[in-house]
């Protein structure tokens, strides 16, 4: 393996790739046939990294058809990418200089690589991601019925119907999919086990967050981005915030903590606790958030189900 890094500029299109160490950029369809092209150049380059800038979901074929090779593959923030480019002087965008920008970013930052997923882990994923999508379209709908013309709730009421069918669906073959898999059904039970986690939210944590019960508190927090950062500078001190992370996750731990706050007695007396010390609210929830995490982190790491009051880990 060398050292060389290449970066990929995804379109819906086409697949702009350039070089860490060299200016010219080559391109690719961003279909079936050019992404196979594609992966076969990348294993022949027997590069030490791919960069691939996240593309709204059109990156995500290339991504797998990468990893499956056997490619460690790194899928970086565009924001991040920018930034960097700004750093270096370079105002001006197109595909191509994104595809060498995004090499150089690569060689430079080196991005930790995805870790290799089975297929039945994408397929999992594949499920909640959907499921996540119908039920936003569920809401929309119910919020449209309430001002719709009398001729048009009919329509709007069969919509509903048809999705709640469609999601009732998901949830059987996510449960299934869940309970044929061991692994997966322990990790499901034991975090269900606590107060406030429900079956949604435990198999969003197996199917998003495989990582759960592998990482140390900080790193897990972080990567679902619920860790606040520091923005101090000089002696202002001003306030910690949490960036980044995965949403599909922050999201469902958000809902799974306003139960955890009213029905689960660690996270109730902490959330209490902090609100006496003055916190505001949505800063309370946040740190409960976290605190909630963590100790799903832990009971997965060390194979034990809920216990109340848990001794949980400090935050």
């Amino acid at each position: 393996m060398t050292n060389q890094v290449v970066g990929i500029d995804v379109g819906k299109a086409q697949l702009d790739v350039g070089l860490a160490n060299e200016k010219k950029v080559q391109v690719w369809a961003n279909d079936a046939r050019g992404r196979a092209e594609l992966s076969d150049w990348v294993v022949a380059q027997k590069a030490a990294l791919v960069v691939v800038e996240a593309s709204g979901g059109y990156e995500a074929a290339l991504v797998s058809e990468l990893v499956s090779r056997g490619v460690a593959v790194a899928l970086v923030n565009p924001t991040r990418v920018r930034a960097f480019a700004r750093a270096e002087g370079i105002l001006a965008k197109t595909d191509k200089i994104d595809a060498q920008v995004i090499a150089r970013f690569g060689a430079t930052m080196k991005p930790q690589a995805r870790v290799r997923r089975e297929k039945s882990q994408v397929e999992l994923n594949e499920l909640v991601s959907r499921r996540r999508q119908l039920v936003e379209m569920l809401t929309a709908e119910k919020n449209r019925l309430q001002t719709a013309s009398p001729d048009m709730q009919a329509h709007v009421a069969r919509h509903l119907a048809w999705l709640q069918g469609e999601i009732e669906a998901l949830e059987q073959q996510i449960s299934q999919a869940i309970e044929a898999n061991p692994i997966w059904a322990e990790m499901a039970k034991r975090v269900d086990s606590a107060p406030g986690i429900g079956p949604i939210t435990a198999a969003t944590l197996v199917a998003d967050l495989p990582e759960l019960g592998q990482l140390n508190r900080q790193k897990i927090a972080a990567l679902v981005g619920v860790a606040p950062f520091n923005h101090d500078s000089g002696k202002h001190r001003g306030k910690r915030r949490i960036f980044g992370g995965r949403t599909s996750v922050r999201s469902v731990l958000y809902m799974a903590t306003l139960s955890a706050v009213k029905h689960n007695v660690v996270i109730k007396d902490f959330y209490h606790r902090l609100l006496a010390m003055g916190k505001l609210k949505k800063v309370a929830l946040t740190a409960c958030m976290r605190k909630l995490l963590v100790i799903l982190n832990t009971m997965v790491k060390t194979g034990q189900d809920w216990k109340s009051p848990l001794s949980s880990p400090a935050i």
